[in-house]
Protein backbone atom coordinates (compact mmCIF):
# COMPACT_ATOMS: atom_id res chain seq x y z
CA UNK A 1 0.00 0.00 0.00
CA UNK A 2 1.40 3.38 -1.03
CA UNK A 3 1.57 6.25 1.40
CA UNK A 4 0.29 9.66 0.40
CA UNK A 5 1.56 12.66 2.32
CA UNK A 6 -1.08 14.47 4.32
CA UNK A 7 -2.12 17.89 3.07
CA UNK A 8 0.01 19.50 5.74
CA UNK A 9 3.07 17.35 4.92
CA UNK A 10 2.64 17.98 1.19
CA UNK A 11 2.54 21.73 1.68
CA UNK A 12 5.66 21.56 3.85
CA UNK A 13 7.49 19.57 1.16
CA UNK A 14 6.48 22.14 -1.45
CA UNK A 15 7.62 25.05 0.74
CA UNK A 16 11.00 23.39 1.34
CA UNK A 17 11.46 22.78 -2.39
CA UNK A 18 10.52 26.37 -3.25
CA UNK A 19 13.01 27.73 -0.73
CA UNK A 20 15.83 25.38 -1.70
CA UNK A 21 15.54 25.97 -5.45
CA UNK A 22 14.73 29.66 -5.35
CA UNK A 23 15.56 31.31 -8.68
CA UNK A 24 15.09 28.20 -10.83
CA UNK A 25 13.53 29.10 -14.18
CA UNK A 26 12.60 27.57 -17.53
CA UNK A 27 15.44 25.66 -19.12
CA UNK A 28 14.98 25.98 -22.90
CA UNK A 29 16.38 28.98 -24.79
CA UNK A 30 13.97 31.02 -26.90
CA UNK A 31 13.35 34.58 -28.01
CA UNK A 32 9.65 34.60 -28.90
CA UNK A 33 6.51 32.43 -28.62
CA UNK A 34 7.19 30.60 -31.89
CA UNK A 35 10.73 29.67 -30.85
CA UNK A 36 9.40 28.45 -27.51
CA UNK A 37 6.73 26.33 -29.18
CA UNK A 38 9.26 24.71 -31.51
CA UNK A 39 11.80 24.11 -28.73
CA UNK A 40 9.11 22.66 -26.45
CA UNK A 41 7.93 20.24 -29.15
CA UNK A 42 11.52 19.14 -29.76
CA UNK A 43 12.21 18.67 -26.04
CA UNK A 44 9.88 15.70 -25.51
CA UNK A 45 12.02 12.75 -24.33
CA UNK A 46 15.14 14.72 -25.29
CA UNK A 47 17.70 16.41 -23.04
CA UNK A 48 17.38 20.17 -22.67
CA UNK A 49 21.07 20.57 -23.49
CA UNK A 50 20.53 18.76 -26.79
CA UNK A 51 17.65 21.05 -27.75
CA UNK A 52 19.55 24.19 -26.71
CA UNK A 53 22.52 23.04 -28.79
CA UNK A 54 20.54 22.73 -32.03
CA UNK A 55 18.07 25.62 -31.81
CA UNK A 56 20.51 28.50 -32.55
CA UNK A 57 21.08 27.30 -36.12
CA UNK A 58 17.46 26.21 -36.45
CA UNK A 59 16.17 29.64 -35.44
CA UNK A 60 18.56 31.35 -37.88
CA UNK A 61 17.09 29.31 -40.72
CA UNK A 62 13.44 29.48 -39.66
CA UNK A 63 12.33 32.89 -38.42
CA UNK A 64 8.55 32.72 -38.82
CA UNK A 65 5.65 30.30 -38.85
CA UNK A 66 5.53 30.83 -42.61
CA UNK A 67 9.14 29.62 -42.92
CA UNK A 68 8.26 26.36 -41.17
CA UNK A 69 4.95 26.01 -43.03
CA UNK A 70 6.71 26.30 -46.38
CA UNK A 71 9.53 23.95 -45.40
CA UNK A 72 9.84 20.31 -46.32
CA UNK A 73 10.22 17.65 -43.68
CA UNK A 74 13.53 16.69 -45.29
CA UNK A 75 14.96 20.19 -44.91
CA UNK A 76 13.77 20.62 -41.33
CA UNK A 77 15.25 17.25 -40.38
CA UNK A 78 18.71 18.57 -41.24
CA UNK A 79 18.42 20.91 -38.25
CA UNK A 80 16.62 18.68 -35.73
CA UNK A 81 18.09 15.25 -36.39
CA UNK A 82 19.79 15.22 -32.97
CA UNK A 83 16.51 14.83 -31.06
CA UNK A 84 14.52 11.67 -30.41
CA UNK A 85 11.61 11.06 -32.80
CA UNK A 86 12.95 13.83 -35.05
CA UNK A 87 10.86 12.85 -38.07
CA UNK A 88 7.59 12.88 -36.14
CA UNK A 89 8.46 16.16 -34.42
CA UNK A 90 9.47 17.82 -37.70
CA UNK A 91 6.16 16.76 -39.21
CA UNK A 92 4.22 18.16 -36.24
CA UNK A 93 6.10 21.47 -36.32
CA UNK A 94 5.34 21.96 -40.02
CA UNK A 95 1.67 21.02 -39.57
CA UNK A 96 1.29 23.25 -36.50
CA UNK A 97 2.88 26.21 -38.28
CA UNK A 98 0.62 25.78 -41.30
CA UNK A 99 -2.38 26.09 -38.97
CA UNK A 100 -0.80 29.06 -37.17
CA UNK A 101 -0.12 30.79 -40.48
CA UNK A 102 -3.57 30.12 -41.93
CA UNK A 103 -5.73 30.53 -38.82
CA UNK A 104 -3.82 32.90 -36.53
CA UNK A 105 -1.94 35.16 -38.93
CA UNK A 106 1.43 33.66 -38.08
CA UNK A 107 1.10 34.23 -34.33
CA UNK A 108 1.20 31.39 -31.80
CA UNK A 109 -2.22 31.38 -30.07
CA UNK A 110 -2.42 32.28 -26.40
CA UNK A 111 -5.22 30.09 -25.10
CA UNK A 112 -5.21 26.51 -23.86
CA UNK A 113 -8.11 25.54 -26.13
CA UNK A 114 -6.36 26.78 -29.28
CA UNK A 115 -2.91 25.47 -28.41
CA UNK A 116 -3.93 21.88 -27.71
CA UNK A 117 -5.54 21.70 -31.15
CA UNK A 118 -2.10 22.09 -32.75
CA UNK A 119 -0.20 18.92 -33.75
CA UNK A 120 2.49 17.97 -31.24
CA UNK A 121 1.06 20.07 -28.42
CA UNK A 122 -0.61 18.57 -25.38
CA UNK A 123 -1.62 20.18 -22.12
CA UNK A 124 1.93 20.17 -20.71
CA UNK A 125 3.41 22.01 -23.69
CA UNK A 126 0.44 24.37 -23.86
CA UNK A 127 0.90 25.30 -20.19
CA UNK A 128 4.61 25.83 -20.85
CA UNK A 129 3.90 28.20 -23.74
CA UNK A 130 1.22 30.13 -21.87
CA UNK A 131 3.41 30.62 -18.79
CA UNK A 132 6.75 31.40 -20.42
CA UNK A 133 5.69 33.21 -23.59
CA UNK A 134 2.59 35.05 -22.43
CA UNK A 135 2.71 35.14 -18.63
CA UNK A 136 -0.65 33.36 -18.48
CA UNK A 137 -0.86 30.89 -15.60
CA UNK A 138 -3.81 28.54 -15.97
CA UNK A 139 -2.22 25.31 -14.80
CA UNK A 140 1.00 23.43 -14.05
CA UNK A 141 3.11 21.73 -16.75
CA UNK A 142 3.45 18.04 -15.87
CA UNK A 143 6.37 16.20 -17.50
CA UNK A 144 8.01 12.86 -16.69
CA UNK A 145 10.03 14.38 -13.83
CA UNK A 146 6.92 15.85 -12.24
CA UNK A 147 5.07 12.53 -12.62
CA UNK A 148 7.90 10.61 -10.98
CA UNK A 149 8.55 13.01 -8.10
CA UNK A 150 4.92 13.85 -7.31
CA UNK A 151 4.25 10.14 -6.84
CA UNK A 152 7.51 9.42 -5.02
CA UNK A 153 7.00 12.26 -2.54
CA UNK A 154 3.33 11.47 -1.96
CA UNK A 155 2.07 14.67 -3.56
CA UNK A 156 -0.26 12.60 -5.74
CA UNK A 157 -1.38 8.98 -5.75
CA UNK A 158 -1.80 9.04 -9.52
CA UNK A 159 0.58 8.71 -12.45
CA UNK A 160 -1.91 10.38 -14.79
CA UNK A 161 -0.61 13.86 -15.78
CA UNK A 162 -4.05 15.51 -15.70
CA UNK A 163 -4.82 14.18 -12.21
CA UNK A 164 -1.34 15.09 -10.95
CA UNK A 165 -1.82 18.64 -12.24
CA UNK A 166 -5.07 18.98 -10.29
CA UNK A 167 -3.50 17.47 -7.15
CA UNK A 168 -0.58 19.91 -7.30
CA UNK A 169 -2.88 22.86 -7.87
CA UNK A 170 -4.54 22.05 -4.53
CA UNK A 171 -1.30 22.21 -2.52
CA UNK A 172 0.90 24.68 -4.43
CA UNK A 173 0.31 28.41 -3.98
CA UNK A 174 -0.73 29.77 -7.38
CA UNK A 175 2.17 32.22 -7.40
CA UNK A 176 4.45 29.18 -7.75
CA UNK A 177 2.49 27.40 -10.48
CA UNK A 178 4.76 29.00 -13.08
CA UNK A 179 7.92 27.30 -11.81
CA UNK A 180 7.03 24.34 -9.58
CA UNK A 181 7.59 21.97 -12.52
CA UNK A 182 11.14 23.28 -12.98
CA UNK A 183 11.76 23.06 -9.24
CA UNK A 184 10.71 19.40 -9.22
CA UNK A 185 12.80 18.70 -12.31
CA UNK A 186 15.87 20.30 -10.73
CA UNK A 187 15.36 18.28 -7.56
CA UNK A 188 15.15 15.15 -9.69
CA UNK A 189 18.35 15.99 -11.54
CA UNK A 190 20.31 16.92 -8.41
CA UNK A 191 19.01 14.46 -5.82
CA UNK A 192 15.94 12.42 -6.68
CA UNK A 193 17.03 10.58 -9.83
CA UNK A 194 16.80 6.93 -10.83
CA UNK A 195 18.91 6.06 -7.79
CA UNK A 196 17.88 8.83 -5.37
CA UNK A 197 20.32 10.26 -2.84
CA UNK A 198 17.86 9.85 0.02
CA UNK A 199 20.46 9.91 2.79
CA UNK A 200 21.64 13.40 1.84
CA UNK A 201 18.26 14.84 0.79
CA UNK A 202 16.95 17.84 2.72
CA UNK A 203 13.47 16.26 2.51
CA UNK A 204 14.48 12.87 3.94
CA UNK A 205 12.52 13.29 7.18
CA UNK A 206 9.22 14.09 5.46
CA UNK A 207 9.31 12.19 2.16
CA UNK A 208 7.43 8.84 2.02
CA UNK A 209 9.76 7.60 -0.79
CA UNK A 210 7.00 5.88 -2.75
CA UNK A 211 8.37 3.40 -5.26
CA UNK A 212 11.99 3.80 -4.16
CA UNK A 213 13.61 0.38 -4.45
CA UNK A 214 17.22 1.51 -4.18
CA UNK A 215 18.79 4.67 -2.86
CA UNK A 216 22.16 6.09 -1.87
Amino acid sequence: MEYKSSGKDSQKIIRELEEHYKGIHYYLNFGNPLELMVAAILSAQTRDTTVNAITPELFKRYKSAKDYANSTEEDLLKYVKGVFYAKNKASNIIKACKIIEEKYGGNVPNSMEELIELPGIGRKTANTILINAYGIVEGIPVDTWVIKLAYRMGLSESKNPDIIEKDLEKIVDKKYWNNISYILKEHGKQICGTVPKCSSCFLKDMCPKNGVAKSE
